[in-house]
């Protein structure tokens, strides 16, 4: 799940990602759904989760706070929906919608390999995946 929205840090989280998943998970099934922005990422998850067919759903935006609340509250209403939606379907959502005060933190963070967010999301997708395999086996 991917924001289009601050497309070149949002494509470097996914492109991480993936190059991640691959790695630790080489015959795992990605597919990649995108949307406008950060705001409409919650609708598009609850229906994945819904289906009950993934393991797990990582969700990659980037906002950039501007000089309004709007960042700041983009960010608490995503963060709640996403949390809640895992909560209620039982499907791991790995938040990777990520907010910055400027474009500098976006490139260490997005685009840069030594402390990558999508990288680290998808670490915590496989290993929160493999618990939850665990305790369905249960």
């Amino acid at each position: 799940m991917a924001s289009q929205f601050n497309p070149q840090y949002v494509q470097g989280l996914v492109d991480h990602a993936v190059e991640e998943l691959h790695g630790l998970a080489s015959g795992a099934a990605i597919s990649i759904h995108r949307v406008p922005g950060s705001f409409e990422i919650p609708v598009v998850v609850r229906e994945l989760a819904r289906k009950k067919k993934k393991h797990a759903i990582i969700a990659c935006g980037v906002i950039i706070r501007g000089e309004t609340s709007h960042a700041r509250n983009l960010s608490r209403s995503v963060t709640d929906a996403l949390q809640q939606i895992a909560v209620d379907y039982g499907v791991p959502v790995i938040n990777v919608v990520l907010s910055f005060d400027n474009e500098d933190q976006a490139r260490e963070r997005c685009l840069e390999n030594r402390i990558n967010r999508g990288t680290e999301a998808a670490r915590a997708a496989v290993e929160i995946a493999r618990v939850m395999s665990e305790l369905r086996r249960e």
